[in-house]
């Protein structure tokens, strides 16, 4: 709603795309996929979602 009331489109963003691309990588990753270069945290969250499932 705020982004309508500033005139901003909040879907035509960088960081909306730039999440995009990262989602899409990690997903990958999570599938099985060849795994990623990552800061420690997101790294670790990925190693506790392949060890649970």
């Amino acid at each position: 709603m705020q982004s309508v009331i500033w005139g901003v489109n909040a879907f035509d963003q960088w960081g909306v795309e730039l999440g995009k691309q990262i989602a899409t990588r990690i997903a990958g990753e999570l599938a099985g996929g060849a795994r990623g270069e990552h800061d420690a945290s997101t790294a670790g969250l990925i190693a506790a979602v392949r060890a649970a499932g």
